[in-house]
């Protein structure tokens, strides 16, 4: 009977293969701890285990965009609150050690005190399949930007007879690059063997170009579908809009406000005041590519935007660096952002 009255909280450490529990009553006191394969009749495992000490209030679980995914799609499909566990502080590790049970037990603690308190996303909906597309579209992106300097650096060190011939930029270049013929008996020669590589690199250039291509035109139709609000506000494209609503994920509850969107991102003001010193800086935290779409629309809209252009001039005159202006505007951006996206998502989710 004590049992069944028990409020139990879980923590789980995912691996690949195997996921390590953890059990804590409303105390803290340890329940117990055990390791289950990372498979759905693992996951059933889990949480009936987890059961047998009580009444599970919430779980927290670790990597819940990797190998915690499929877990935490199970524990929300039976109606388990979960919390998103971070990566444990790394000087409490260096103090306490480290393994899978004293990882999960620290995952079940700190979802017990609050002090993990993140929203998994729920990946199962349109946001998912743009951050699918994504991915393949950004392996893409920086796969072609190394096979670019590898050329540039090959150009720039190629015998005098050849580098002539091939300085420059542009398509047409790397078209002229991949039709390089080299005579395959001399490859020996430093002049056959460049041409051999360059054309080599121009080819995988064009085609990760034409897998780049592919990926925008699968890319701008989900993305203007999906927010439409989100790809009206000035200076967001579809790159930009798939990273913000990637960031954001599929359910709008995680946005709990735009101060939250603000810390999530990493444009929220950090205080950095001292004594008479009162000022704030620059947020390094948060999401890193979320802060880049950021810096893209706020660079934009400094360019182009009569508005944002007089804001600058007015704050510099004030006497702000132009990193402290850039801080505020993107701070201003979340607001737009976050308004955009709530109404994307309550669009989404009514019938």
């Amino acid at each position: 009977m004590a049992a069944k009255k028990r409020h139990v909280t879980g923590g789980v450490d995912t691996h690949g293969k195997t996921h390590h529990a953890a059990a804590v009553d409303q105390t803290g006191r340890v329940l117990g701890d055990h390791e289950f394969p990372a498979t759905a009749v693992g996951y059933q495992q889990l949480l009936a285990w987890l059961r047998g000490f009580g009444r599970v209030i919430k779980i927290g679980v670790e990597g819940t965009g990797t190998y915690g995914a499929g877990l935490a799609r199970y524990l929300a499909s039976r109606g388990v609150a979960l919390v998103e566990i971070d990566r444990p502080d790394r000087r409490a590790r260096r103090a306490r050690g480290k393994s899978d049970p004293l990882d999960a037990l620290a995952a079940a603690r700190a979802a017990l005190s609050g002090q993990a308190n993140g929203t998994p996303k729920t990946r199962s909906g349109p946001v998912e399949a743009i951050r699918a597309l994504r991915v393949a579209r950004r392996g893409a992106v920086k796969a072609r930007t190394a096979a670019l300097n590898q050329m540039h650096g090959l150009i720039a060190s190629a015998p005098d007879a050849l580098r002539q011939d091939l300085t420059g930029a542009g398509a047409k270049l790397v078209d002229q690059r991949a039709a390089l013929h080299a005579d395959e008996t001399r490859l020996t020669d430093p002049v056959e063997a460049t041409k051999a590589a360059l054309a080599v690199i121009a080819a995988r250039i064009r085609h990760l170009t034409a897998e780049i291509t592919q990926a925008d035109r699968r890319l701008r139709p989900a993305v203007a579908r999906t927010a439409p609000h989100l790809n009206a506000v000035y200076g967001v494209g579809t790159d930009v809009a798939g990273q913000l609503l990637t960031t954001a994920g599929d359910n709008p509850d995680r946005l709990r406000s735009e101060a939250a969107l603000a810390h999530l991102c990493g444009a929220a003001p950090i205080p950095a005041s001292s004594g008479r010193t009162d000022r704030h800086r620059l947020n390094r935290g948060g999401d890193r590519a979320a802060n880049s779409a950021l810096h893209t629309i706020a660079l934009v809209r400094m360019r182009y935007d009569p508005r944002t252009r007089a804001y600058v001039d007015k704050r510099t005159k004030q006497g702000l660096s132009k990193k402290e202006i850039m801080r505020c505007l993107k701070r201003y951006i979340v607001r737009e952002i976050h308004t955009a996206l709530l109404a994307d998502f309550t669009a989404l989710n009514t019938p």
